[in-house]
């Protein structure tokens, strides 16, 4: 990893952190993306990162405005470690007015992935490292209703999120064949997972350390890897879940997000799947 250029998302805490001190280690140029400046900052000198960035990724307009401070700063992106995620007891909007683990855990790395493309286009055998979860096996897109308008579910919304990581991914290796871009299921982690990890309760003390977790998504971002477009679970290859493997759904979804945000072969905003204007 020795001078690789390598970005993490939610590198403040839990396996991000430790997936940010371990890329440091073996000598990548590691910068971390975090919410909180103060934190971040020191992150950032306890794992010897070679930079930070300050975003609220729950706004598409932070996530353009970061990524295009990213591309001003570097010359070059090797491995994208999209992280950030977190899980909400109640349903609660961003500012931009879309549901919050919708647009953490899947428009965020969706868009940013899509920004940072050329930079990850001058990288050296460059990866995107995509934190999925076992809980996508519960997930269904819900494309008439991606943010739970309606009977909202927290756990309903993130296995939801999670599964769509899964099938960005696909998607993404389809249409970017001179990359690797995989996903992971890191294991039950003890950690504080975002503003309600109380959701998981008195079951977050039976769980694996950051330390553990992070494993895979290290072995994803460091590790020779002949792959692209799958699933890992314990750094090895997994079948996911029926529908994370539907590559219709996947289409389906990278069009659906692209009316979130916008498409890149446009000037002009695109309608979302709610029949709005997407946002800039």
């Amino acid at each position: 990893m020795k001078g690789r250029s390598v970005l993490v998302t939610g590198a403040t805490g839990g396996i991000g952190l430790e997936s940010a001190r371990e890329l440091a280690r073996r000598g990548a140029a590691v910068t971390v993306l975090g919410r909180d400046p103060g934190k971040t900052a020191r992150v950032a000198q306890e794992i010897g990162a070679a930079g930070t960035l300050i975003a609220d990724l729950t706004e598409m307009t932070q996530v353009r405005q970061v990524a295009a401070e990213f591309r001003d700063r570097v010359q070059r992106l090797d491995v994208l470690v999209n992280n950030a995620g977190a899980l909400y007891s109640g349903r609660q909007e961003s500012r931009e007015g879309v549901e919050l683990t919708w647009a953490l855990n899947h428009l965020a790395p969706f868009l940013l992935t899509r920004e940072l493309l050329p930079l990850l286009r001058a990288g050296e055998a460059p990866r995107v490292v995509t934190v999925s979860s076992g809980a996508h096996v519960m997930g269904r897109i819900r494309f008439d209703d991606p943010e739970f308008r309606r009977g909202y579910s927290g756990w309903g919304a993130y296995s939801q999120s999670k599964l769509a990581n899964i099938l960005f991914t696909r998607e993404l290796a389809r249409r970017e064949p001179w990359m690797q871009a995989n996903t992971l299921h890191p294991g039950f982690v003890s950690t504080n997972f975002g503003p309600d990890s109380r959701v998981f309760g008195q079951f977050s003390r039976l769980g694996l350390s950051p330390e553990q977790g992070a494993q895979t998504s290290i072995h994803l971002a460091a590790d020779r890897i002949l792959v692209s477009g799958r699933y890992f679970v314990e750094s090895r290859d997994r079948l996911p879940a029926p529908q994370a493997l539907d590559d219709g759904a996947a289409l389906r979804l990278w069009q659906l997000s692209e009316g979130y945000v916008g498409d890149p072969a446009s000037l002009s905003p695109a309608p979302d799947g709610r029949g709005q204007q997407a946002i800039r």
